[in-house]
């Protein structure tokens, strides 16, 4: 069963990047780099999907697949650069 669980979390990261870089750079900014956000999906989830296991052990696969989507999303989104907003910082 935890085969099944890596499995899913992989995917599930995966889709998190692939969504987050079909659709946020138009509204937020940009990746720094689309490699490094398509290995961040999949490693983040697998991380949160393993973490939520061995805290809550085995028999809540779907609550270990939850915790990898909110893992994923959280490390996928700190790789977003703000846009080229001009800030002025105070007069001296």
């Amino acid at each position: 069963m935890i085969l099944w669980e890596a499995l899913g979390s992989v995917v599930i990261g995966l889709a998190v990047s692939c969504a987050a870089l079909r659709w946020l750079p138009a509204r937020f900014g940009q990746f720094r780099s689309r490699p490094l956000a398509l290995a961040t999906g999949p490693a983040a989830a697998l991380f949160g999907a393993l973490l939520a296991h061995s805290v809550l052990g085995p028999g809540h696969t779907a609550a270990a697949l939850a915790v990898s989507l909110g893992v994923a999303v959280a490390l996928v989104s700190l790789l977003l650069r703000q846009g080229e907003k001009a800030r002025r910082s105070a007069p001296a």
